[in-house]
């Protein structure tokens, strides 16, 4: 119907008043990067742009935070960081666009949640605006405290669904000095989960990302002159922390002397500024957009000791739908993407999905590790959660949204009972040359 651009708080605040007396959908959007059509305006409505709630409020480097607008773009905050050696550590592969506050809604994560964890782990407060039209604020400003189930982390994951946030206060690390990116490939048909299992468990590497890249997808990286290739096989991109160039050379040879034993013997390109290889790497969905157009991309995440039987069911999948398989994916917390070119409205596509994702809860893991579930997946959250889980949800909904205003259609399952409706399987713009990577 209209998008509209409030300019403070109180604008949100009279906009969900007037939302609720109207019935109509209110879908806050940032950058738009979300895979799952989280903003996506599936039954109409207002969209609440808040890109432009893009300033840093403040920083307070003794106490490692800052509050941020939910605008802010995720690299833009570590620009502003930079200078006083701190960093926000989620970074996703759409880190050069995605906002804070879509960081916040979707519990977005990105190669460092090896070592860092996901956004939820570095959220301190939040502010925002119920679908009451109340002002709320979650969090504290103290390191710990102890005062019932944890609210804020309700919101963080929620993608919009419960509130609209106005201001968020992020916490913050100390920028290492030394963030050297590694290009190793590897050989064919070499099993992964070993090789993730032995890094993992290592210490004194200073590692703070494990990434994978399949053959197909180093190929259109690589043939783009994006990124270094040594070789025409699949490839490990891993980030050595260190806080001097010693300590890094030391770190850096242990990390080989690792690969070694495990079978992984091809000399490494090495990015000095590892910062340049994500961003290289956040181009693999663009990559294939180009190379395949129209296209499954989905999010799951399983045991690191289940990857090598996950990897073969999805190229099972695939094979099933005659469609070659894409992967990457965070091979340090066994997070994998998997895309395949078949219209995302087909139903080849569902069968693809479907497959996916019971592949990844039949081997324990999990429907998303970092995408969300947005409209794509709400379907099937019923079999990670199970009924009591999925009554719960719905519980604190009705509770923070009353009227079901806020983002209509996404994370919660379709209610049971004749003549529910159910969310598209594709809305228009969530997957077909969608930007956003994991």
């Amino acid at each position: 119907m209209a998008i509209v651009a409030p300019q403070d708080p109180d604008d949100v605040v009279a906009l969900v008043r007037w939302a609720r007396a109207t019935g109509t959908p209110l879908v806050a959007r940032g950058a738009g990067s979300s895979l799952g059509g989280e903003s996506v305006p599936v039954r109409g409505g207002i969209v609440v742009d808040l890109s432009g709630w893009n300033s840093v409020v403040e920083i307070h480097p003794e106490e490692r935070w800052a509050r941020v607008g939910p605008g802010i773009v995720n690299r833009d905050l570590q620009v502003a960081l930079a200078p006083r050696a701190l960093f926000f550590p989620p970074n996703p592969g759409s880190w050069t666009i995605s906002t804070i506050g879509g960081n916040v809604g979707t519990n977005a994560s990105g190669p460092r949640s090896f070592r860092y964890g996901p956004t939820r782990a570095w959220i301190r407060s939040v502010d925002a605006v119920l679908g009451t039209g109340e002002k709320v604020h979650w969090g504290s400003s103290v390191a710990k405290r102890s005062v019932g189930p944890d609210l804020l982390s309700l919101f963080v994951g929620s993608e919009g669904t419960l509130g609209i946030a106005t201001e968020v206060t992020v916490r913050l690390a100390p920028r290492p000095s030394i963030r050297r990116g590694v290009v190793v490939p590897l050989p064919e048909g070499l099993a992964l989960g070993p090789v993730a299992l032995t890094l993992s468990a290592a210490t004194g590497t200073g590692l703070s990302a494990i990434e994978y890249l399949d053959r197909n997808c180093a190929e259109e990286l690589s043939g783009r002159g994006d990124l270094d290739r040594a070789g025409e096989g699949p490839l490990l991109l891993l980030e050595v922390e260190a806080d001097s160039s010693e300590e890094g050379e030391v770190r850096f040879a242990r990390v080989r002397a690792i690969l070694t034993r495990a079978g992984v013997t091809s000399p490494p390109a090495v990015y000095e500024d590892a910062d340049a290889l994500w961003t290289v790497r956040g181009r693999a969905g663009v990559a294939l957009d180009e190379r395949l157009g129209s296209r499954i991309r989905e999010d799951v995440a399983v045991p690191l000791a289940s990857i090598d039987l996950l990897i073969r069911e999805l190229q099972q999948v695939g094979e099933r739908e005659h469609t070659p398989l894409y992967l990457f994916g965070h091979l340090g917390e066994g997070s994998l993407h998997p895309n395949y070119a078949v219209d995302p409205g087909s139903a080849s596509a569902q069968r693809i999905r479907a497959g996916v994702l019971e592949a990844s809860l039949r081997l324990g893991g999990t429907i998303s590790g970092e995408h969300g579930i947005g409209a794509l997946k709400s379907p099937f959250l019923e079999r990670e959660l199970g009924p009591a889980g999925v009554r719960l949800l719905r519980a604190v909904k009705r509770a923070c949204d009353p009227d079901g205003i806020l983002n209509p259609g996404k994370l919660y399952p379709p209610e049971p009972g004749p003549g529910a409706e159910r969310p598209s399987p594709s809305p228009s713009g969530s997957e077909a040359g969608g930007v956003g990577s994991g």
